[in-house]
């Protein structure tokens, strides 16, 4: 042993040790069933919605790994990733196929990698809330590297019309991922009870031969599991901030100009035509307030690239906005792609005043709106200049604005999915949230998966913050969320509409806004803990066999 490397040595101990006796999958049984569970998970988010079944692919994974050799359990780790990231990234397709695969493949190898500690964690006998804290840990990972991270397919994100949604307001998005995560790890210790009762219980058998403690064990595994389930299902019990009859109200507007249904970008995208819709649009709206037919909007809203000129360098974009701003007569929220240096924005336009304040995006699209190592890919191709000729310049603080009662947040598209952003603008004084973003390029097919996945992370940040949530989009789905997650009126795609809503301006925080980032990071560095402790033990064990090994040599011929 003094002769092997301590990596070898942990590397051997965790490979060999083995739970005790209990039924294993053949390897291609493995695969098959880690296959199914990507794709139970898939269905679990839009277009299809089963979000009940979010809970049903985790216990297929710990299945898919369980008691196998590391090859293997990598292997169905990256067969679980493909058979979820490709069907649920299929839009991406309408940018260009091979962005699809190469994302849909990142993801899954990623998955895979991280796949190896759930593997680890199987391994200790409270492994049903090792598995759940993995989760946790891999989705915090996923959300944070590589690029800044890519956060669509966590298993919260999935739950935004199921009765578990409110537990958000509790403990932050993490937390319904531990408390889904936890249902199908305990749905699994149901199906392994015995497997895991001999390994806890050693062979202790009755005198019928058989384990009297797997029996208990399995009972006792049921009961966790209905608990469990019910303690998930039972968000909807949660009391419910439900405003108070004095609290602030304000009339919101979502504008959808729509675009040009075309089946190329540069066809889709006449940017001149595209803002035109939008200021079209409002000016009816602005006609229907006049007719008494719509009340006068506190705010409007107009969506991410509602503008791709720079108003400031382009006359007429400029009067076409600004004569929008006066039709309508109240503060618009324009989005707009800035120029010197490139920035994605939300600019905020007054009557007669033109735009006075802006929030600049500051989660950029890797190989959207940056491209990461763009002079060494630039060497071997000419990507970096078709896919996005100029890096975008990130801002890098919330900002709220502030138009009488009302203290508005932007976040725009792709920012919706982090945490630590969406709560930045509540922590900043924000009563209301705007979320601004552009579907037009993933929805070419008739594909509606982003868009949906993207309204149904909406509507989770309207109830963990408990705020009023305005979506914006170019082509569709744009909607008003209330504070509970509800959707108040929405719209359909590739359409133009004007839809407005009287929505409440709420200032008071929730638990998740108290304790922040706190339970995320508490759940994924107790999950690398006891993945330590995991191989530790592991370790332990594999010198013990060694050393009762070279005793039982050393024993032999004094014996002779």
């Amino acid at each position: 042993m003094r002769q092997s490397s301590i990596g070898t040595a942990v590397a051997t101990a965790v490979a060999e040790a083995r739970p005790a006796p209990a039924p294993r999958l053949a390897g291609w049984q493995a695969l098959l069933v880690a296959m199914a569970g990507g794709l139970t998970l898939a269905l679990s988010f839009p277009p299809a919605g089963l979000w009940a079944l979010a809970a049903v692919a985790p216990a297929l994974l710990v299945f898919a790994l369980w008691r196998q050799r590391l090859r293997t359990a990598l292997a169905a780790g990256l067969i679980f990733g493909l058979a979820f990231f490709f069907p649920l990234l299929s839009w991406v397709v309408n940018v260009a196929w091979y962005a699809w695969v190469a994302l849909a493949l990142a993801e899954a190898v990623i998955f895979a990698v991280l796949t190896a500690g759930q593997w680890i964690l199987l391994r200790l006998r409270a492994w049903p809330l090792a598995v759940a804290g993995w989760w946790v840990a891999s989705e915090a990972a996923r959300s944070r590297w590589p690029w800044g991270g890519f956060p669509w397919g966590r298993l919260v994100m999935s739950q935004a019309t199921s009765p578990a949604v409110r537990w958000v307001a509790v403990a932050g998005p993490p937390f319904l991922t531990f408390l889904v995560a936890l249902v199908g790890a305990c749905l699994a210790w149901v199906v392994l009870g015995p497997a895991t009762a001999r390994r806890a219980h050693g062979s202790a058998t009755g005198q019928d031969g058989r384990e009297p403690v797997s029996r208990r064990h399995r009972a006792v595994a049921g009961a966790a599991l209905v608990v469990v389930a019910a303690v998930t299902a039972g968000g909807w019990l949660l009391p419910v901030d439900g405003g108070s009859p004095g609290e602030p109200t304000a009339v919101v507007a979502a504008i959808q100009g729509n675009v040009p249904h075309a089946r190329n970008l540069p066809d889709l995208w006449r940017a001149t035509t595209v803002t035109q819709n939008h200021a079209d649009a409002t000016e009816q709206l602005a006609a229907r307030v006049r007719a008494g037919k719509a009340p006068a909007p506190d705010v409007v809203i107009w969506p991410e690239n509602s503008t791709d000129q720079d108003p400031s360098l382009n006359p007429p974009i400029y009067a076409a906005i600004a004569s929008a701003v006066s039709a309508i007569g109240r503060p618009v929220l324009v989005g707009a792609v800035l120029q010197d240096p490139i920035r994605n924005a939300g600019q905020l336009w007054l009557p007669g005043r033109g735009p006075v304040a802006q929030y600049i995006k500051r989660r950029l699209v890797p190989f959207g709106e940056v491209i990461p190592f763009r002079s060494f890919l630039a060497k071997f191709t000419n990507l970096p200049s078709t896919i996005q000729p100029y890096n975008f310049t990130p801002g890098h603080k919330a900002v709220v604005f502030k138009l009488g009662k009302i203290r508005l947040g932007d976040v725009i598209c792709y920012e919706v999915g982090f945490d630590g952003l969406v709560t930045s603008e509540v922590k900043a004084g924000a009563n209301l949230l705007a979320m601004q973003t552009n579907d037009a390029d993933f929805e070419l097919d008739g594909q509606s998966g982003e868009t949906l996945q993207q309204l149904d992370m909406a509507r989770i940040r309207a109830v963990e913050h408990n705020r009023s949530v305005v979506v914006a989009s170019t082509t569709g789905i744009s909607a008003i969320i209330a504070p509970d997650g509800q959707l108040l009126v929405s719209t359909r795609t590739w359409t133009r509409a004007e839809i407005e809503a009287r929505v409440p301006l709420r200032s008071s925080t929730t638990l998740a806004d108290t304790l922040g980032g706190w339970p995320e990071a508490l759940m994924s560095w107790t999950t690398v803990a006891a993945m330590a402790w995991a191989i530790g033990i592991s370790f332990r064990r594999r010198r013990r066999t060694v050393s009762r090994a070279s005793d039982s040599q050393a024993a032999r011929p004094a014996a002779q």
